[in-house]
């Protein structure tokens, strides 16, 4: 194949990928300009539209739904092939990443003092919220996103599965007792996570569920362990962000014996699967980081 009849290939691709010009442009490093040029030109060589493209919508047309899967398996087999010969061992480049509240805060230690010395060449934007952005529109890299997904435009690397525990202050468990049993919690206060505008119930590890009445409801995880710290009621936390307070006597485990579900973690991006190396060394960081906390915590 000519170089020629290569040009824009790799626009197309990646604006596919990616959902947007914009964001195709920002993992290849040019201007959204320059990408839709690109395409542009791709089109007029073809004598097709690949793209319908309006102020609220792009998507593929027919043709361009065709064309990307006939020509995407050999974009991906030459990205993959200048990897092996080219890939960095460290991370170069800017990242810009969106970290869930509580687990965030828990890894900004490790991202600073290891991480970043050892890729000296990486720049990071890091955003802490338990928001869901949006990473296309806003212009997100990656997210890591604890739960569930169910963004078909993105591509999610599963990185760790996180147990969940039942946690209350000493304070508390005086005032109000300690429950013996699942079927005690319905008579105590709780904290609770508040998503999509309901609060999640008690999950347990053989699937079942238990609903129970809150005193204190939040959409953050740090909100909800600072109530229970501070003795509001039993709140339902990941063991990975209450293990200080396990440590120094702040919090209680209840029901020991009686498993909890386990919540997954996942890496959202919008590259495909022609990631960029630095993306995948941050990505691998957070990953080998979330398991050796939970051996820690086994």
């Amino acid at each position: 194949m000519s170089a020629e009849r290569l040009s824009g290939l790799p626009a197309f691709v990646r604006a596919v990928e990616a959902g947007s010009f914009t964001a195709a442009a920002r993992s290849l490093g040019t201007t959204p300009s320059a990408i839709s040029k690109s395409v542009a030109r791709l089109e007029k060589r073809l004598g097709v539209r690949l793209f319908q493209r309006s102020t609220r919508a792009f998507v593929l047309t027919h043709e361009g739904q065709v064309y990307y899967e006939r020509i995407a398996p050999h974009m991906r087999a030459l990205e993959e092939a200048d990897d092996v010969l080219a890939a960095p061992a460290t991370a170069v480049g800017r990242l810009r990443v969106s970290l869930p509240g509580e687990l965030g805060r828990a890894l900004l230690e490790p991202l600073t003092q290891k991480l970043m010395p050892d890729n000296p060449a990486l720049a990071l934007e890091v955003s802490i919220s338990d928001r869901h952005v949006d990473l296309i529109r806003e212009g997100f890299d990656i997210a890591i996103r604890v739960g569930q997904t169910v963004d078909s435009r993105l591509y999610a690397q599963p990185i760790a599965d996180l147990p969940l525990l039942l946690v209350a202050s000493p304070d508390y468990l005086r005032r109000h007792g300690t429950p013996e049993s699942r079927h005690d919690l319905v008579a105590h206060r709780h904290v609770r996570y508040w998503l999509n505008g309901r609060a999640m119930p008690v999950i347990f590890g053989d699937g079942s569920s238990m609903t129970v009445e809150g005193v204190f409801d939040a959409d953050s995880g740090d909100a909800m362990r600072v109530a229970a710290v501070n003795g509001l009621g039993i709140a339902q936390l990941l063991r990975t962000t209450v293990q200080p307070d396990l440590a120094a006597n702040r919090l209680s485990v209840l029901l020991p014996d009686i498993a909890l579900a386990t919540i997954p973690v996942q890496a959202l991006h919008a590259f495909g699967r022609s990631m960029p190396s630095r993306a995948r060394i941050f990505i691998d960081f957070v990953a080998a980081e979330l398991a050796q906390s939970l051996q820690r915590t086994a």
